[in-house]
C-alpha cells in the first residue's frame, strides 16, 4: 500500500531530523518531501523553541543557508580532540601581545540560542542578541574576562510556581535530592543546547555537548551542572586548548511543591590552568569553533573531556613542582647571600 503524498508530508512533519533525513534515504518520492524547507523549519522548532522567533528565522534563512543546513550543522556537539603543547614564560607572552592584533570581532556579530530540556520536556528558552555588558569595546576585549549570562530568570521569590521560565513539578521532592543514586539520574534528565551564530559569516555551532559533562551538589537543595566543548587557541594563547563552560545551577524548594527552578546560567571560555581568558581572545577562539569538526556521538565528546582534565591535572602538578624549585633556589641564593654578607662583614672587621 502506498501513501499519498499530502498524507506521507504529513508524517513526516512529524518526526525528528535525525528520522526525516533517514527517510530521505528510503525513495525518491520520501526524498523529494524530506529535503523540503518546510520540515526542517518544523523539526528544528521542535528541537529548539528558540528558532520559531521570526527574527531567527529569518537569520536562519538568508544567512543560514536554511533550516535543513541549520539542524546538520548544529545538532551535532563540537569534536575537537584535546592536545598536549609544551610552553615557556618568554613564549607566553609572546603569544599573548600578539593575539591582539589577530582579528576584529565584534560583539554584535554573534546571537545565542539556548534551550533547556528536563525529562524530553523544554522549560526553558531564550534568545540573546550579541554580548552584554561589551559597550566600550576595547576596555572589555582587553581587559575584561569574558561570560555571558542569562539572568533575567523567574524570581525564586514569587509565589506562583507555574510562570513561564519555571521547570516542571517533581512528582516527589524527596525523591530528587542528592542521595544514593538520585543526583545521577537527575543528571541523566538535563539536556542543553547553546547555539552561538556569528551573523557576519553565517557559521553556526553548538556549543554545548547535549548531556552534563559533571555535577556537584552545595547544599541538600542547590545543584550545579557543567556542559560544554573543548575548542582550538592555537595563535592566540599559550595553551592550544581551551574549554567553553556553560554552567547552569537549579534549586528544588519544598516552598514550591518540589519544583525544580534555574538560579543561574551563563557562558565562559576558561584556559588549561583555569584562568578566564579575556573578551577579544575569546570571541576570537569561539568565533573559529564555529567551523571545527563535530559528531553525534556523545562518548568521543566526554572521552575528551576527560582527557583534557587529565593533561589540565598533569599541568597544574608541573607548575607547582616549578615553583617548588624555583622557591628552594631562591631560599639557597638567599642563604648563599647572607652568608656572603657575614663573611664581608667578618673580613671587614679583622682588617680593622
Amino acid at each position: 500500500m502506498s501513501l499519498n503524498g499530502d498524507l506521507l508530508s504529513e508524517i513526516l512533519g512529524r518526526v525528528d531530523g535525525i528520522t526525516l533525513a533517514n527517510a530521505g534515504c528510503v525513495s525518491s518520492e520520501f526524498r523529494s518531501i524530506a529535503r523540503q524547507e518546510n520540515m526542517w523549519e518544523e523539526a528544528c522548532s521542535n528541537l529548539w523553541p528558540s528558532t520559531v522567533d521570526t527574527d531567527v528565522k529569518q537569520l536562519i534563512s538568508s544567512s543560514l543557508g536554511g533550516f535543513r543546513n541549520f539542524y546538520a550543522n548544529c545538532f551535532p556537539c563540537i569534536a575537537y580532540e584535546s592536545s598536549e603543547k609544551d610552553f615557556n614564560c618568554s613564549e607566553m607572552k609572546k603569544i599573548c601581545d600578539d593575539s591582539l592584533e589577530l582579528h576584529s570581532c565584534d560583539p554584535s556579530d554573534f546571537v545565542s540560542l539556548v534551550d533547556v530540556w528536563y525529562m524530553d520536556k523544554i522549560v526553558y528558552s531564550k534568545i540573546l542578541w550579541g554580548i552584554p555588558n561589551a559597550c566600550n569595546v576595547e576596555d572589555w576585549f582587553c581587559n575584561r574576562p569574558f561570560r555571558v549570562d542569562f539572568v533575567d530568570f523567574w524570581d525564586l521569590d514569587n509565589e506562583d510556581p507555574t510562570t513561564e521560565d519555571g521547570f516542571p513539578t517533581v512528582v516527589s521532592f524527596d525523591k530528587v535530592r542528592m542521595e544514593d543514586k538520585s543526583w545521577g539520574k537527575l543528571m541523566e534528565n538535563f539536556r542543553l543546547t547553546w547555539i552561538l551564530i556569528n551573523r557576519r559569516t553565517g557559521e553556526a555551532a553548538n556549543l554545548s555537548s547535549w548531556r552534563p559533562l559533571l555535577g556537584e551538589m552545595f547544599s541538600d537543595t542547590d545543584f550545579f551542572m557543567q556542559f560544554g566543548s573543548l575548542l582550538p587557541a592555537q595563535n592566540i594563547l599559550p595553551f592550544k586548548d581551551v574549554q567553553c563552560i556553560i554552567a547552569i545551577k537549579i534549586r528544588l524548594s519544598k516552598d514550591y511543591h518540589g519544583n525544580m527552578k534555574i538560579t543561574e546560567l551563563g557562558m565562559q571560555v576558561e584556559d588549561m590552568m583555569g584562568g578566564r581568558v579575556n573578551g577579544r581572545n575569546s570571541l576570537v577562539i569561539l568565533e573559529r569553533a564555529l567551523s571545527c569538526r563535530k559528531s553525534k556521538e556523545h562518548h568521543q565528546i566526554f572521552q575528551s573531556y576527560q582527557k583534557y582534565l587529565s593533561q589540565q591535572r598533569k599541568l597544574k602538578e608541573a607548575m607547582v613542582r616549578n615553583e617548588g624549585v624555583l622557591d628552594t633556589l631562591c631560599t639557597l641564593s638567599a642563604i648563599v647571600s647572607f652568608l656572603s654578607f657575614c663573611y664581608l662583614i667578618f673580613r671587614m672587621i679583622c682588617a680593622i
